[in-house]
């Protein structure tokens, strides 16, 4: 009985179970809200705005080596050109490229997109002088959000009386001449094959086909 006793008065050995406050919990949590944080970072830094959308496809218009990540002097006016930035009154092409060699270092030949910035906000002054200097910037940006680099059209042919003289039908010799008609049209697969004549008629006889009407004229 004593050690019955003995048994049931000693105190169970258990593990109480762990609060919601347990460190290593805790600690879990942590991780995962800053994987969390960092992911959602991570995904708002993928994203750009439109007017960097634009800086990038100036900077790397022309140059198949750019990354875009910095821009050449001549993209630089080439951007400011086709994105009516110089209006020939208020900013000129001298005033951007004094502003660009103002903004670039230097050693440096090129401007990150904050430099770009920069230059946007120091030409804005001069381009809408009627306007607050937090406003010119917007207006600026409006201008270039979006935009892309504006290709040239197709050169067109030059004309020299050499090239003329060999479109000129009406000057063809020899079998050549026989492939056009008086007015300078191609004949088509008649003017390139001796067709067979089965109309009857001789070769060379011009007055095919009136027979009857001189008949008629007669009666």
């Amino acid at each position: 009985m004593a050690d019955n006793k003995a048994k049931s008065t000693k105190p169970a050995n258990k593990t109480p179970p762990k609060s919601p406050s347990d460190p290593a919990k805790e600690r879990a949590a942590k991780r995962l809200s800053c994987d969390s944080n960092s992911s959602h970072e991570g995904a708002m830094a993928g994203e750009i705005s439109a007017l960097e959308e634009a800086f990038r496809k100036f900077a790397i218009h022309g140059d198949t080596r750019a990354t875009g990540k910095e821009m050449h002097g001549k993209n630089w006016s080439k951007l400011c050109k086709d994105c009516h930035v110089i209006d020939g009154k208020n900013v000129t092409i001298t005033d951007v490229d004094i502003v660009f060699s103002k903004i670039k270092g230097k050693s440096s030949r090129t401007i990150t997109f904050e430099q770009f910035k920069e230059a946007l906000q120091e030409l804005s002054k001069k381009r809408f002088k009627d306007k607050s200097d937090e406003e010119a910037v917007q207006e600026i940006h409006k201008l270039i959000e979006g935009k892309v680099p504006i290709i040239s059209g197709v050169t067109k042919a030059i004309s020299s009386p050499t090239v003329s003289r060999l479109t000129d039908t009406s000057k063809f010799t020899g079998s050549h001449k026989e492939r056009f008609d008086p007015s300078g049209k191609g004949k088509g697969k008649a003017g390139r094959e001796d067709l067979v004549d089965s109309s009857g008629y001789v070769s060379g006889y011009k007055h095919a086909g009136t027979y009857d009407h001189k008949v008629q004229g007669s009666k």
